[in-house]
């Protein structure tokens, strides 16, 4: 990984393009999150998929069949997402927010730190842990109660109204995005003519596809990310660096202008 200091320009550069954007929207992925401790899911090496096989224990499928084998797959998971805290990247991105230079955030990440960090335009395309339901009978309820039981006892979440499994309102692999919030991201896309991607390999559709979006309507990009993304070479800023240390570094320039 190269300095940070390595990038001056291109940090310059991203600055001038979001002073410059009409309507700058974010795209996050779990690159964002790995320095809240968080582990990503396809780095070589570290990556979550490298231990595990998805389809047997993050597909809707799997977790209908045997949701102890989830749960026992997600408990170290869980752990770390109820006690991470907001990084450097999630603050200077609330930053932007609130001055105005960026009017979403579209993210595929399911550990609620944009918000912990005061973002208000937050879209989650692959859910969230705050709520859960059941599959039996489909009652909805906040999460953390459950969570924390589960945690504390090592029981599978179960409804209190039917006694069915209640499964975290998390997307997994065979499940359909939230169409609602899918509409809103690309309402949002529709109409930016900047979009930052950081921590994000765009490996993962629909996602993978937002940054393309902009590009083909005339809109600029800027791609921060530890390793190289297919976008890169459409991309008019790419910064290949510790997107905790980059981000800062950017908002700084905003605020001299």
């Amino acid at each position: 990984m190269t300095r940070v200091e390595d990038h001056g320009n291109g940090i310059a550069r991203a600055a001038a393009l979001l002073r410059e954007a009409r309507y700058a929207v974010a795209l996050t992925g779990a690159g964002a999150s790995t320095p809240s401790g968080i582990p990503d899911f396809r780095s070589p090496g570290s990556g979550v998929w490298e231990r595990f096989n998805p389809m047997e224990v993050a597909s809707i499928y799997a977790f209908r069949r045997h949701p102890e084998q989830f749960y026992d797959w997600i408990r170290p998971m869980v752990e770390t997402l109820l006690t991470a805290k907001p990084n450097p990247f999630h603050t200077a991105v609330a930053t932007l927010e609130a001055q105005g230079r960026l009017r979403a955030i579209i993210t595929q990440n399911i550990d609620d730190l944009h918000q912990k960090a005061g973002a208000r335009e937050v879209l989650e395309l692959h859910g969230h842990l705050r709520e859960a339901t059941c599959i039996s009978c489909y009652r909805v309820a906040p999460s953390q109660e459950l969570l924390n039981h589960f945690l504390a006892l090592d029981d599978v979440p179960r409804c209190a109204e039917c006694g069915g499994v209640m499964k975290p309102n998390v997307v997994l692999f065979g499940e359909q995005l939230p169409i609602q919030v899918v509409n809103a991201a690309m309402a949002h896309v529709r109409r930016a003519d900047l979009m930052l991607v950081a921590g994000s390999s765009l490996e993962v559709m629909p996602a993978s596809q937002v940054p393309f979006l902009v590009h083909e309507r005339g809109g600029r990009l800027i791609v921060i990310n530890l390793t190289p993304t297919y976008i890169d070479e459409l991309a008019d800023v790419v910064i290949h660096a510790d997107l905790a240390q980059v981000m800062p570094r950017i908002v700084q320039f905003c605020l001299r202008e």
